[in-house]
């Protein structure tokens, strides 16, 4: 800290009106939007920071992460220019900008911050032609609730000036404190550079038996492993727990190195993008494979010869193993959570434990609720996330480690305790159908079409007869969410037909989508008898899609022939 104080600027602007959060806080737009459009960052940021009481505000901890994506250094360096200007007292920000969003949560937690900022677009694309995002996470190091987005909204739509310190420059790569005196402030700002991983690190040394994973990674019987970071902000988490903490031979990892375009490729762990991993799952070397999102809070998991877990069912076999890990035998097991187009296959598990299960829309502040209240233990969603109560974001990383004890405690392959999870519990054969970048317009009057069908009168016990297979409608409706904890009503989070042999299909338009609308269809059908839980999802699933298509008409109104992703 030296030289003259650095001033502090009130610039003028003008609002924007689509600046609303979809959910949990977060802003997510075409990076090109937030180059070209004059103070399009610094008007959400600000007003991001105003939602925050002043009294709470001044002088208050905020961490600032980012996935690293292109435009990240760029707009962290506004965003501690202008919290610097906003009387936040101290930043505490990741080595070179870099935290994943588990990371974030953790470290918001760990010292009591009054929230922090993620500058992320999970599983989009990146570099100039992607997408850039903006997210709020709250003091519980969980996204912001409706009611905190919906006031970032409101004073986002009025905004006349924002503040900012456009001369305060700091070095994101030095480790330490760096501390800046400012005009007509008593107290310096300070900014705290830390290692990216060392707080988060410490936390999962605390909730697994790290023993026990290297044990299962080394010598001479060691489970052979391929992990891609798909070049987001878990390369350095992987290179550092997987294979300097846990022993896992370098080569394990790759794609390790965070890119600003993803080494142009999308970020997203699924079946459709993770082709390098699916492929060299294929060949047989490997036991065990994940793949990572962006940010870090996605996952997917891979067995030998290229087995796919289900995210729905990896959710089941998790809470089904739970006692595997020191943190479940120590803190026990109070409910479990899940989204609900997530499949039921958590339910049974549930029901043999005898603790409750949540069922809640689409989005993890509604699960952070129902941990603070201490309700909720373990939850997941379809979309490729599962976490616990040791943070509140879904957790990438934690769920690869719960794996990889299952599988050092039951010594099994991860077919083999799939398998054996749908011979106890039965087989839900699931998938969800993505019609992306439609005109929004279109994606809404379906679904209000489809809405006003399905629950008319008429619907009801209505049967449906494809090929040799009958379904018999026993319940439809547009799913509304009461939180028990504050009793806040959430409607309108999609629709539900449920079949009298517990078939469901579920249709959503999907809240995180920018410009364009994405639609997705969910299709769910149980097989207990063991015999017949070889078969292909979609084979299964066939008759209960064609009567999607059927009544949602989505192929002759948007003119595609078919989804744009399966998983």
């Amino acid at each position: 800290m030296e030289g003259s104080p650095i001033p502090v600027l009130t610039v003028q602007t003008a609002p924007y009106q689509d600046q609303k959060p979809t959910g949990g806080g977060g802003l997510r737009r075409p990076t090109g939007l937030f180059e070209s459009q004059r103070n399009y960052l610094p008007n959400f940021v600000q007003s991001l920071l105003s939602s925050i009481d002043l009294r709470d505000r001044q002088g208050c901890t905020m961490v600032v992460g980012s996935d690293g994506r292109y435009f990240s250094r760029t707009a962290t360096e506004i965003v501690v220019q202008m919290a610097a200007a906003n009387g936040i007292g101290r930043l505490v920000i990741g080595q070179n900008g870099i935290l994943s969003t588990p990371a974030v949560s953790c470290i918001i937690r760990k010292i009591k911050a009054a929230g922090g900022i993620i500058l992320t677009a999970s599983h989009s694309p990146g570099g100039p032609g992607g997408e850039f995002g903006v997210k709020f996470n709250v003091s519980n190091g969980g996204p912001a609730p409706d009611a905190v987005s919906d006031k970032i909204y409101q004073i986002s739509k009025t905004l006349e000036e924002y503040a900012i310190c456009p001369d305060l420059r700091v070095d994101l790569s030095r480790l330490g404190r760096q501390e800046f005196d400012l005009e007509n402030k008593f107290k310096p700002f300070r900014v705290e550079i830390v290692d990216s991983v060392d707080i988060y690190l410490n936390l999962l040394r605390t909730i697994f038996d790290f023993n026990m994973i290297r044990s299962l990674l080394t010598g001479p019987n060691q489970l052979k492993i391929r992990i891609d970071a798909m070049n987001g902000v878990m390369g350095p988490y992987v290179r550092r727990v997987l294979c300097d903490e846990l022993g896992a031979p370098a080569n394990s990892a790759i794609n390790c190195i965070p890119l600003e375009d993803f080494g142009g490729q999308l970020p997203d762990p699924n079946l459709t993008y993770a082709t390098t991993l699916l492929e060299a799952m294929k060949g047989g070397e490997y036991g065990f494979g994940a793949a990572f999102d962006a940010d870090g809070d996605r996952y997917m998991i891979l067995g030998q010869n290229g087995f796919f877990v289900n995210p729905s069912d990896s959710l089941a076999v998790i809470a089904a193993n739970l006692s595997c890990i020191p943190y479940f035998r120590q803190m026990g097991v109070r409910g479990f959570g899940r989204s609900m187009p997530t499949s039921t296959a958590l339910d049974r598990v549930a029901k043999s434990l005898k603790v409750p299960v949540y069922e809640t829309p689409t989005g993890w502040r509604f699960f952070s609720n129902l941990m603070d209240s201490g309700r909720c233990s373990l939850c997941g969603e379809e979309s490729f996330g599962t976490g616990s109560d040791h943070i509140r974001e879904k957790d990438g990383l934690w769920a690869v480690l719960v794996w990889l004890s299952i599988i050092a405690a039951r010594k099994q392959s991860v077919e083999e305790i799939v398998r054996d999870h749908w011979t106890k519990f039965g087989r839900h054969y699931y998938c969800r159908f993505d019609y992306e970048g439609l005109e929004p317009r279109t994606a809404y009057f379906i679904m209000r079409d489809l809405e006003a069908l399905i629950i008319d009168k008429s619907f009801s016990n209505q049967q449906f007869a494809v090929g040799n297979n009958v379904y018999r409608v026993e319940k439809t409706d547009s799913f509304e969410y009461v939180d028990p904890v504050d009793g806040t009503v959430t409607k309108r989070q999609g629709l539900r037909i449920i079949f009298s042999d517990a078939s469901r299909l579920v249709f959503r338009l999907s809240a995180s989508s920018s410009v364009r609308a994405t639609l997705r269809i969910y299709a769910e059908s149980y097989e207990k008898d063991p015999s017949k839980h070889d078969k292909e999802s979609q084979a299964v699933l066939s008759p209960l899609i064609a009567i999607a298509l059927k009544i949602s008409q989505i192929h002759e109104r948007t003119g595609r022939k078919g989804p744009t992703v399966i998983t």
